[in-house]
């Protein structure tokens, strides 16, 4: 019959067995996502969007299947049901860590997606955000996006401006109320900056003194509403906002869908003629309101060129090329906006809505 090993060799035995097991585990589990891919291999990325209701998620996944033919990627597309939707972001990173896909472009929906990020990250994958940085921003190793301060700060600059020493009576159209996201934080206080309003609390929208004084007169905040980015969402902030104070003459809304629900209430309430609507974004179609005169002012940003960036530097890296970098004294790679405007005004850079017309983002 065989000899039992004493226990103390038992032990050692079973150890070893264990970590032998555990060490094989490892490398088998990260061995698709850490072994560079050959030259011609096809190389496996996720893109998951906030919503595909919003064409500029649209226009980011044009561009990511268009560049995925070039890159010689097999793309796997993911969206949430709408704008916050968490539970099938990190769903869908959870599918990418199980097919061994080499990356995630991903536009995060909040802070609850962080830890899947850094589970996806800790398994091999190199993911990049898109459009809005995630907090902390070393959540993900890059993010391609627009400098969302920067932008609201044009729009506020130029809003400002416009007025001519006129009071401010201000609408602001945020995103959320229920959750902290940089992207709303960034733009509302950018918007402010520019204006001259000391926004007071930086970690969060509202922090602002409710009336005092901007770069060229006085101010009032009527109040803050989430619109979730969306058409209805804007027309019912909207309407919250005249029921509070019918003067209103500035709204400044997170991007052109939350911005055109605002002017058909407006409209509604046959105002639409008395006040300037100013947004972010630079679509096609926003462009087509400030041509239209529904907007006064919007600045444009550019989701197609971050998909396109975002995808090569995934493909590259897959095969041991260089990772990218983040443009100097942010904290992530500047893809740009530009001030789209009709009406020109001394001291802020803009280009009409001909111009915007050209370089806008397709639905």
């Amino acid at each position: 019959m065989p000899v039992r090993p004493a226990p103390r060799t038992r032990l050692v035995a079973i150890c070893t067995l264990a970590a032998a097991a555990l060490a094989m585990s490892a490398c088998s589990s990260s061995s698709a996502h850490d072994a560079p891919a050959g030259a011609n291999d096809q190389v496996g990325v996720s893109l998951i969007v906030k919503t595909t209701s919003n064409p500029y998620f649209v226009a980011m996944e044009k561009a990511a299947k268009a560049d995925a033919g070039k890159n010689n990627v097999k793309l796997t597309l993911a969206a949430g049901k709408k704008d916050g939707d968490t539970d099938t972001q990190i769903q869908a990173i959870e599918n990418a860590i199980s097919r061994g896909d080499k990356g995630i472009l991903i536009t995060p929906n909040g802070p609850a997606v962080n830890n899947e990020i850094e589970k996806a990250r800790h398994a091999g994958l190199y993911v990049i955000a898109l459009d809005t940085p995630p907090d902390p921003a070393d959540t993900v190793d890059i993010t391609y996006a627009t400098d969302n301060y920067a932008a609201g700060e044009s729009i506020g600059k130029w809003t400002a401006a416009s007025l001519n020493g006129k009071k401010a009576v201000i609408a602001m159209i945020d995103l959320f109320s229920d959750q902290v996201v940089s992207v709303d934080v960034d733009r509302d206080h950018g918007f402010l900056a520019g204006m001259g309003i000391d926004v007071g609390d930086k970690s969060k929208n509202g922090g602002e003194a409710a009336s005092g004084s901007y770069s060229g007169g006085q101010y009032e905040i009527v109040g803050h509403q989430a619109s979730q980015g969306a058409e209805d969402g804007g027309r019912t902030a909207m309407e919250t906002l005249l029921s509070k104070n019918p003067d209103i003459n500035v709204v400044y809304t997170i991007n052109e869908p939350a911005a055109y629900g605002a002017y058909q209430a407006l409209k509604a309430a046959g105002k639409q003629n008395d006040v300037t609507i100013v947004s972010i974004d630079g679509g096609c179609t926003g462009v087509g309101y400030v041509k239209d005169g529904i907007l006064a002012a919007t600045a444009q940003q550019y989701p197609s060129k971050m998909a396109s960036l975002g995808m090569e530097a995934i493909a590259k890296i897959a095969r041991g090329g260089a990772k990218p970098t983040p443009t100097s004294g942010l904290d992530f790679f500047n893809t740009g906006s530009t001030l789209i405007t009709d009406h020109a005004v001394t001291g802020v850079e803009s280009v009409d809505s001909t111009k915007g017309a050209s370089t806008c983002w397709a639905n």
